[in-house]
């Protein structure tokens, strides 16, 4: 065991001195153990909020709460429509579903509440 405290990114144990700096040989994270160090994570996660506030998760169902023009489609999605088994995804329009009579479709969570 070493007098140095552990790596904040991987717990290691075996840190060691380099310059002013401690070094972890397993994750080679440098930090300076003079200053307050914040933990990082390699989950990388982002909450997905419906419209209300609420977390959305994959599987969930939806209502849209205002009309949504579609490109290339002769009318909206119209407010009310619910929409089940969601799948979230990273981007601008973080939600992929299934709407009847449109077929897949990508929505923004700024549009949709949980049902």
């Amino acid at each position: 065991m070493s007098e140095f405290p552990p790596c904040p990114k991987c717990n290691c144990e075996y840190t060691y001195p380099s310059d002013n700096m401690l070094v972890c040989p397993e994750c080679f994270h440098e930090w300076n153990p003079s200053e307050e160090v914040a933990v990082e994570s390699d989950d990388f996660t982002t909450k997905v909020i419906d419209s209300n506030g609420n977390e959305l998760q994959d599987g969930d169902t939806v209502v849209v709460i205002k009309d949504l023009p579609v490109k290339g489609a002769p009318k909206a999605i119209k407010a009310g429509t619910k929409v089940k088994n969601i799948r979230l995804t990273d981007g601008d329009h973080n939600i992929d579903c299934k709407i009847d009579g449109f077929g897949s479709m990508a929505l923004k969570s700024e549009f949709v509440r949980k049902a």
